[in-house]
């Protein structure tokens, strides 16, 4: 079950960006684009909406003061450039507020907010849940499999997926905006540049991990998160 989003913003700059990033997470459908809260509230009408970002300083009516109208309004992250508006934001039962210019890694954290919300039917689409991710390759749209997932390798402003079969494919992305995709029951971030599937770790030690005859380096500051292996495995 997909969460049916509605993108409510009058710059086509902030439009542009939040759509790219809601077009990476799977459980995301986005229903439409507003560029008013007018229009948003026409969309609202007739369609059925489960969370909105919203941009508050608006021409004509403000993204706070459009909610306010609302009798049962849908979950809410409010996106904007002003940060006077957050204590009225949350007043509001924000799931989120969002400052201008929006990284991914924030993007994500708002966002596992709310798919990690919800009854039983609403969990399996948590982070936990994934059973896999899209990513954009190669001109085309490919769906990874998470229990196909071997090891992730950063390559600077690149990711590299290792899978079961094929050749590893490569990804313009950051490895720490994929690690927020990804559930930590099944993946640990063991150095700047690796992530790997706990379940395909064979054996480990206080430098490396093993995979098979592979062995990947522990970084030092990752070092501490690895120990919770011992307790997972042993």
């Amino acid at each position: 079950m997909n969460l049916k989003c509605l993108l409510v913003d009058d710059e086509l700059i902030g439009q542009k960006l939040l759509k790219q990033y809601i077009q990476l997470v799977e459980q995301l459908e986005l229903v439409a684009i507003c560029g008013n809260a007018f229009q948003a509230m026409e969309i609202l009408k007739t369609e059925k909406v489960d969370l909105i970002f919203l941009d508050i300083q608006m021409p004509h009516l403000l993204g706070t003061s459009m909610i306010k109208t609302l009798q049962h309004p849908p979950k809410v992250i409010f996106v904007t450039a002003h940060e006077e508006y957050a204590v009225e934001a949350f007043e509001l039962d924000a799931v989120d507020f969002l400052l201008k210019p929006v990284s991914l890694e924030r993007f994500l954290k708002a966002v596992n907010k709310v798919i990690g919300s919800g009854n039983a039917q609403e969990d399996r689409i948590s982070r936990a849940g994934m059973e896999f991710i899209c990513f954009r390759a190669n001109r085309k749209t490919i769906k990874v499999f998470l229990d196909q997932i071997i090891y992730i390798e950063s390559v600077k402003d690149y990711i590299k997926i290792y899978r079961d079969q094929g050749a590893p494919l490569l990804v313009k992305q950051s490895l720490t905006a994929l690690e927020a995709m990804l559930s930590h029951q099944y993946f640990i971030r063991i150095h700047r540049s690796f992530i790997v599937s706990i379940n395909r770790i064979t054996a480990f030690t206080s430098c490396d991990v093993e995979i098979g005859t592979l062995e990947i380096p522990i970084g030092r500051r990752f070092a501490a998160q690895v120990k919770r292996l011992s307790l997972m495995k042993g």
